[in-house]
């Protein structure tokens, strides 16, 4: 896959099927979109290209309302590459491109940069000044120009549209089964492994303090998961909280505790998907009421993956 940060004529591969948004998530939505743009493209020998923007455009037109992301691009684009995207065109979005108009920017990058022989939008998706090119706007420029734009349907769950916002707020509601349902996978998060203050190993339950990547969390709890360390996934339960038998943070920290696993993981970045809630996150009157409570999160999760439901479906990772 190949990757611009700025569009360069001499490196783009053209022509090109074309779809273009912020993507994040990808969840089963955006997964509709990308798998129309990468079959068209199949179909008609082209490259299945997808035109992002960086920041997200609320960053700079309305930054108090700007979202926090789900995904670091470097998730996103691996999960693009997944899907069959083969070209990522990385736009910097700044005050001249939003000033852009929806005619300008579709002749500039659609059909001058990328030679678009099709493109697809998003239902309710709109680029350019004020947000005028929507669907309609883009046919009838598809016309003048020669190439073919049409709108892909939403993805529904349950009559529920799926949207990057409506997994945000899931994910702050703890309610992280709908979530995987939405994401097609299981929610995950990324981290460095760091040292903390060894609270974990005097429980007799050594855990993997992890400094963040991801900007959303889910909700604080005890969550049931999957940690990927030296390529392979292992079992685990991670505490997403503030430690309050301890004093209590200022912020939220990541702890996972890697079952039947104690080896020395300092400093290399492992991956958590989020499975199920075990419980929310709670004050115990000390260390013995701790790890009691430790024992039983840790016995329920080895209960969950043994459940013959989850070992047929552990592919969801």
């Amino acid at each position: 896959m190949e990757i611009f940060h700025d569009i360069n004529h001499s490196e783009l591969r053209r022509p090109t099927v074309v779809t273009l948004g912020v993507f994040d998530g990808l969840h089963l939505g955006h997964q509709a979109i990308v798998r129309t743009v990468v079959e068209r493209a199949l179909l008609i020998d082209a490259v299945p290209t997808l035109i992002t923007f960086d920041p997200h455009p609320r960053q700079v037109l309305k930054p108090e309302t700007a979202p926090p992301l789900l995904q670091t691009f470097n998730q996103k684009s691996e999960g693009l590459r997944g899907l069959g995207i083969q070209q990522i065109v990385v736009l910097k979005f700044d005050e001249h491109l939003a000033s852009l108009s929806a005619e300008e920017f579709v002749e500039r990058f659609i059909v001058n940069d990328l030679e678009a022989r099709e493109v697809y939008l998003g239902k309710g998706f709109a680029f350019g000044h004020q947000r005028r090119g929507n669907i309609e706007l883009l046919q009838t420029l598809s016309q003048r120009f020669g190439f073919h734009a049409d709108e892909v349907a939403e993805v529904q769950l349950r009559g529920r549209r799926i949207s990057s916002t409506m997994v945000r707020m899931l994910l702050k509601a703890g309610r992280v089964n709908v979530a995987r349902r939405m994401l097609g996978r299981p929610y995950g998060i990324e981290g460095v492994v760091t040292r903390g203050h060894g609270i974990g190993r005097q429980l007799l339950y050594p855990t993997a303090n992890l400094d963040l990547q991801n900007r959303v969390l889910p909700t604080d709890g005890v969550y049931v998961t999957l940690a990927l360390v030296d390529g392979v996934w292992r079992r685990s339960v991670t505490n997403i909280g503030k430690r309050p038998t301890f004093g209590g943070e200022l912020e939220s920290k990541v702890e996972t505790h890697l079952i039947d696993f104690d080896q020395d993981i300092y400093g290399q970045v492992i991956r958590v998907r989020v499975l199920h809630r075990l419980r929310g996150e709670k004050k115990f009157s000390g260390v013995d009421e701790l790890r009691a409570q430790i024992t039983k999160d840790r016995d329920r999760a080895i209960r969950y993956f043994d459940s013959e439901i989850v070992r047929r479906n552990l592919s969801f990772v």
